[in-house]
């Protein structure tokens, strides 16, 4: 295709219809009662339920005595929120965020990914595809309302074992939140 100022135009119109619908739908997604601290009803992660998490997550965390990264990711696997404790691993920020992307991408966790990806096993060499996107070690947990994977969380900085603690109590903060009605 050769690009001209008509094609550009035309592209960019389009583009600009595509956001609006999606702006659109973006606030059909938000609580239906306009309550901030009511997230049943949610297709997507939203800014304001990924710091809930993070905050209660970090909390933990310096219970445990762990300087974590904590991501969260929509269920496009997309960043929502990465949030960095003082002194944590500067490699911790991607792995954290790769945590978030590889349970959105993938619906289940990285613990659950990580026997899947052994040598003989079916998934063996995943990490390897998604642009070396993919983590196979604990610490990541898909965020889900009923069967829809809404997000994930990511967790890193501690051992697999304090990765994989945290980002299942950031899950179990999550089913907690969204039973609340």
């Amino acid at each position: 295709m050769r690009f001209t100022d008509e094609n550009i135009e035309k592209i960019v119109a389009e583009v600009i219809a595509a956001l609006d619908k999606s702006s659109a739908g973006a606030a059909a997604e938000l609580p239906a009662n306009g309550d901030a601290n009511n997230f049943s009803n949610l297709k997507n992660m939203k800014l304001a339920f990924a710091k809930q998490l993070i905050e209660g997550v970090e909390k933990k965390a310096k219970e445990i005595g762990v300087n974590a990264v904590i991501a969260v990711s929509d269920r496009g696997a997309n960043p929502v929120a990465v949030h960095c404790m003082d002194n944590s691993y500067i490699a911790s920020y991607d792995i954290a965020f790769q945590k978030a992307y590889t349970v959105a991408a993938l619906k289940m966790s990285t613990s659950q990914l990580k026997k899947l990806a052994q040598p003989g096993q079916p998934l063996y060499g995943i990490q390897f595809t998604n642009n070396n996107r993919i983590v196979i070690f604990g610490g990541g947990e898909p965020l889900k309302i009923g069967d829809t994977v809404i997000g994930g969380i990511g967790v890193s900085g501690g051992s697999e074992e304090q990765d994989t603690f945290l980002a299942e109590y950031g899950l179990k903060l999550f089913k907690e939140a969204i039973a609340k009605k």
